[in-house]
């Protein structure tokens, strides 16, 4: 029997709250793509002229295009790494033996928010230039020349690391918050399983939502940073965006919305695979009679 539609004021309010939720995204929607529109027309339109492609086309050929966006990418996929090797390990130790230090520990991830960058890279290139001096006669001194190699500045990596440790934090702990960690583990330790057996078989596919919201946010981070890259002087993606913006407006541009696309291609794959299914087998209700035919 079908069920009538809600009708009296419930209905009503539903309705209302419908239309409004329609309005409130058209809205949104014209507020974030109209100048997205407006950049495309300029990239693609020039006065006189008509409709011409020439912005994107030679983007491929560009000096510096595909190396830049390689490395900014490189330097995403390593700071991602670095920062959920040192974060998830650190979160789950504090939640299972030492409760007490959460709020130490959340003080410290959030520093960052505090300092800005340009504090952050000034105290970088006083250490880069301190190096030399003092290390020239030491093993360290090609360690210290390797982490400000061009071609995969790992000094960056570690300033980005440090950068994105409060989105780290916050998207790590709200996962926690929502398993029971402790029952999870001694379930998984009385069944015979080894602490890194627990912590990659048990929770890490629990907190796959919470690890693909860290990375989101750290490959947004990495990508449009500019400032600490800048005064070092490397050039990653949003450094050579900037380079070029003098001598080829148009092609700055393009690149911009060529930058933003492939930024939610990768973010919809990473929220696509924070969000896929484990795809186990459901266990039958009654694995001890047969069924009937």
């Amino acid at each position: 029997m079908d069920t009538p539609p809600a009708s009296g004021p419930r209905g009503g309010r539903r309705r209302r709250t419908g239309a409004w939720r329609r309005v409130v995204l058209a809205v949104a929607g014209l507020y974030f793509l109209t100048p997205l529109a407006a950049s495309f027309v300029f990239t693609v339109h020039t006065p006189g002229q008509g409709v011409s492609f020439d912005a994107y086309t030679a983007l491929l050929s560009a000096d510096g295009f595909v190396r830049s966006l390689l490395l900014s990418l490189g330097l995403a996929a390593a700071t991602i790494v670095l920062s959920l090797t040192l974060a998830v390990p650190a979160l789950i130790a504090v939640r299972l033996g030492s409760p007490r230090l959460r709020p130490v520990v959340e003080v410290m991830c959030m520093l960052p928010l505090v300092v800005p960058p340009i504090a952050l890279v000034t105290g970088i290139s006083t250490v880069l230039r301190w190096g030399p001096d003092h290390l020239a006669h030491t093993p360290l001194y090609q360690t210290f020349l390797a982490v400000q190699d061009e071609d995969f500045p790992v000094v960056l990596v570690l300033a980005y690391a440090v950068l994105a440790l409060p989105f780290v934090y916050r998207s790590l702990d709200a996962g926690l918050r929502a398993l029971d960690v402790p029952t999870l583990v001694e379930a998984a330790r009385n069944c015979g399983a080894s602490w890194p057996h627990v912590v990659w078989r048990v929770l890490l596919p629990n907190l796959r939502s919470a690890l693909a919201g860290a990375a989101f946010l750290t490959l947004a981070l990495v990508l449009g940073e500019f400032t600490i890259a800048s005064l070092l002087g490397f050039e990653p993606f949003a450094v050579w965006i900037v380079t070029i913006s003098g001598a080829h407006a148009r092609m700055s541009v393009a690149v911009s919305i060529l930058s933003l696309l492939i930024t939610w291609a990768l973010l919809l794959v990473l929220s696509r695979a924070g969000t896929a299914s484990t795809g186990a087998p459901a266990a039958p209700r009654n694995p001890g009679k047969e069924p009937r035919s």
